[in-house]
């Protein structure tokens, strides 16, 4: 069928429907259009204290941690960070890598998101539609290599994108 054809997946999966649906909701927008604001990244051996200062300071939900070569080795969660914290689970004290949730490269496929990314695929990454890995809340942007890391983009920036154009 033609249709399923032209509304398969960037997986090759079939989802006509969704696809569909959000190719409406989003009108060719691309990752470009949220302005994702730049990433904020610490080192895994900076104290928990710096990283929480600076996310909350600029109002950051998820900081990216790089080694100092600035390859990127996972991410914090200011709100996980913080119920840690009050659980005596880490102390501000403590360095980053002891809260920090590690990316895991290996068995699993990772999607690319960059700032070309039609906002339809990142709607099916944050659903977990694009590896199966389950529902996501924020998205990584980087270069089409990977090289280089550009800005966080989160399921409440599409949100909020979407009443904006409302």
């Amino acid at each position: 069928m033609a249709t399923e054809t032209a509304n398969a997946g960037p997986n090759g999966t079939v989802n006509g429907d969704f696809q569909a649906l959000w190719a409406n909701k989003y009108r060719g927008a691309t990752v470009e259009d949220l302005d994702p604001p730049p990433a904020l990244s610490v080192h895994p051996t900076d104290p928990i204290s710096y990283a929480l200062m600076s996310g909350l300071e600029r109002d950051y939900t998820h900081l990216t941690v790089t080694s100092e070569q600035r390859a990127l080795l996972g991410y914090i969660s200011i709100p996980h960070l913080q119920a840690l914290l009050k659980e005596g689970k880490v102390k501000d004290s403590d360095p980053v890598e002891a809260a920090m949730l590690k990316f895991r490269r290996r068995g699993r496929r990772y999607k690319v998101i960059t700032l070309d990314t039609p906002l339809e695929e990142l709607q099916e990454f944050f659903d977990g539609g694009v590896d199966g890995s389950g529902k996501q809340e924020f998205a990584v942007v980087t270069d089409a290599s990977r090289k280089f890391v550009l800005g966080v983009a989160t399921r409440g920036d599409l949100e909020s994108f979407v009443k904006r154009r409302a």
